[in-house]
């Protein structure tokens, strides 16, 4: 003799702000985090109502994760050096002085460069 067995699974939301049903999943984005909120149709519309204003003056973010890429500052750093940086780190690690592999090299390192004549 056979036995089925059904099964039947049943998903209900409900509002993550006051407990009762849910109508909709809220998906917003603040400082590169995405949330999601289960929210009936009430606190849906305040919490849209409350994001106007910001939505209104925001612009679109077009980078993944909603979060704004900063614009290259390296490319802007280097025509404002008075110095070859490759050439400051050679001559730091062929007399002993320590930089950082990678990053901003401090100003103390560039002083101590120049003054034994590197440019």
């Amino acid at each position: 003799m056979r036995i089925r067995v059904a099964r039947e699974v049943i998903e209900k939301l409900i509002d993550d702000l006051d407990g009762s049903d849910a109508t909709e999943t809220v998906t917003f984005g603040l400082e590169g985090a995405t949330y999601e909120i289960d929210l009936n149709k009430k606190n849906a519309a305040a919490l849209r109502k409350a994001l106007e204003p910001y939505v209104t003056a925001a612009r679109k973010s077009s980078s993944p994760g909603g979060r704004r890429q900063a614009a290259p500052a390296v490319a802007s750093r280097e025509v404002q050096r008075d110095y070859d940086i490759v050439q400051l780190r050679e001559w730091a690690g062929s007399n002993g002085v320590a930089v950082p592999a990678r990053g901003r090299i401090p100003q103390a390192v560039v002083d101590e460069y120049k003054a034994a004549g590197g440019r």
